[in-house]
């Protein structure tokens, strides 16, 4: 993609091309080299430090290596094994294959638990293919889905995001069951990702879980500080633009380098009218932001109750926490009892509003933290 002035080459949301994505070139070797191999992958970081961009980049490589078929989807809304199975579906049927008329009738006659209905496009002329699985076919029909990959015969890479809900699901056997058909495939190749560390870390590494050591683990941290500030100092001056080395720091350090976060920044910064960007700006940027989610943060506040927002209080000071429950953390922030913290403390890990990581707390929205950093002040 040829950059122009207009473009904010800091995207938030999807992946472009290599150009504009920062580093990530050991975890992407190490991902390439795993699923050429054979090696089914699991992915595990905190939101939105950038595991779904790594993905479709590391889909990109794939595809410039060799013919292989590249599919996503993310399964954090589905609630049942039907809703995933649907959603499965949706991706993968049709996604191998031309849309012409005579792969289509291949198609349906593949699949005998759904009911599958093709229209064409009014404006390309394209068939369009529409499906349903009734609740009581659900299992059915996902063999079906498997029946169908293995029979294209095609490489095939699938990414599946926030793979822990699936121990969720009402129906009992659903982690055995998927990976039964997973252990069998030969040209499909898997990656698992999951924001929730500790129960992706239980899908896999325990030894009485069906995906027992099936996968190669890999863990994503935050990107090297040097890389950033290198790799947005380039993007600024391809713009015409100056970002100093210190609004670059300033951007990364505030927010403890938590990739969606700093792209904000940049973002930000990036769509000033100055071509000198300065920790000034910086500045000014964060506190725009913190004044326009206010509302929100507030709102949160209020869903919580008083104890555990004072918990989050002292966190956010801190910065990070790595023993919430020791007497000079409680005493410093005057939190109470060891039992209450203790209570609010996984009241908050469930809520997501805090997140452990490699042994340290810290409050999952790094703006939100901020905020209440600024107003315990």
């Amino acid at each position: 993609m040829k950059h122009t002035e207009n473009l904010n080459p800091f995207f938030l949301t999807g992946y472009k091309n290599p150009e504009y994505f920062c580093d990530r070139e050991k975890e992407t070797k190490k991902m390439v080299e795993a699923l050429v191999n054979g090696r089914n992958l699991t992915l595990i970081s905190p939101r939105r430090m950038g595991k779904t961009g790594l993905i479709h980049h590391v889909f990109h490589l794939l595809k410039e290596k060799q013919d292989a078929f590249c599919i996503y989807f993310d399964i954090y809304h589905t609630q049942t094994l039907h809703d995933f199975v649907q959603i499965f579906a949706g991706t993968v049927i049709g996604s191998l294959d031309t849309k012409s008329q005579k792969l289509m009738t291949k198609i349906f006659s593949l699949f005998k638990s759904l009911r599958l209905v093709l229209t064409t496009d009014n404006l390309s002329g394209t068939p369009e293919l529409t499906f349903d699985i009734s609740p009581e076919k659900t299992e059915s029909s996902l063999e079906e889905i498997f029946d169908y990959l293995a029979n294209t015969g095609k490489t095939c890479y699938i990414a599946i995001d926030e793979f822990q809900q699936i121990t969720n699901y009402p129906e009992k056997g659903v982690e055995a069951l998927l990976r039964s058909y997973i252990q069998r495939m030969t040209n499909v190749h898997f990656i698992f990702s999951g924001s929730q560390k500790h129960i992706m870390e239980n899908l896999f590494v325990s030894a009485s879980r069906p995906f027992y050591q099936s996968t190669q683990l890999l863990q994503l941290k935050e990107i090297d500080e040097n890389e950033y500030v290198s790799f947005a100092q380039r993007l600024f001056k391809k713009g015409n633009k100056t970002l100093t080395s210190e609004a670059c720091e300033r951007a990364y350090q505030v927010v403890g380098g938590h990739t969606w976060y700093v792209q904000m920044l940049f973002n930000r910064l990036y769509s000033s009218s100055n071509q000198l960007v300065t920790i000034a700006d910086m500045e000014k940027v964060l506190d725009d932001i913190l004044e326009e989610n206010e509302a929100t943060f507030s709102t949160y506040c209020k869903l919580i109750t008083d104890k555990q927002k004072n918990l989050l209080k002292a966190i956010a000071i801190d910065g990070t926490v790595s023993e919430p429950t020791a007497s000079d953390f409680i005493g410093r922030h005057n939190l109470g009892a060891s039992s209450t913290v203790s209570v609010s403390l996984k009241n908050l890990l469930n809520k997501e509003l805090l997140f452990e990581n490699r042994g340290s707390y810290f409050i999952y929205d790094r703006f939100f933290s901020l905020w209440l950093r600024k107003i315990s002040v």
